[in-house]
């Protein structure tokens, strides 16, 4: 018995056409993945950790000393935030409020900028210091900051916030 070549052709003779065809194919799947994955960072965060790393570095020494005095004096706060309210109580090393000048909270998204906030706090009449502003669920990165005579104050902290809306502090370095 003679064997027979059978030839299963689906779609004809692949052409220089079908490879064009092929060709073209792929390389706009490539193209659409990179377009939409570049509109996605684009839209979430700028990369831009500071505006100017060269004036930042001459800083850092110098933030790097205000830190290791603020810890030396023992000052301290303490963070709540619930019902869209921030309180912060500024505690001197014997646990006594510290009257805090220029005290003000940055708030913002940890990597989008989009959402980010300075406010001031106000001083209330039992010694702590409010603001009212509304955050969303997930997290926050804060920042204190307010002076004590020729001393300043500085405390930057990531602050979670639940479904109910309360804010939990998550302590990352000295307060």
């Amino acid at each position: 018995m003679k064997q027979e070549n059978v030839k299963f052709q689906l779609f004809g003779k692949f052409t220089g056409l079908h490879m064009a065809l092929c060709m073209i194919a792929f390389f706009s799947v490539i193209i659409a993945v990179n377009l939409f994955m570049a509109s996605l960072a684009s839209s979430s965060w700028t990369g831009l950790v500071v505006k100017n790393s060269y004036v930042a570095s001459q800083k850092f020494n110098g933030n790097l000393s205000a830190a290791k005095a603020q810890k030396i004096r023992g000052w301290r706060s303490l963070i709540q935030y619930q019902n869209d309210e921030f309180k912060i109580e500024f505690l001197d090393k014997d646990a006594q409020n510290l009257d805090i000048t220029n005290a003000q909270l940055f708030v913002g998204r940890p990597a989008f900028e989009q959402k980010d906030q300075l406010v001031k706090l106000n001083k209330l009449v039992d010694g702590t210091y409010a603001t009212k502003l509304s955050l969303g669920f997930g997290e926050w990165s804060i920042r204190i900051t307010g002076t004590n005579g020729a001393y300043s104050y500085r405390r930057d902290e990531r602050l979670i916030v639940d479904a109910q809306g309360v804010g939990k502090v998550e302590t990352r370095g000295a307060k």
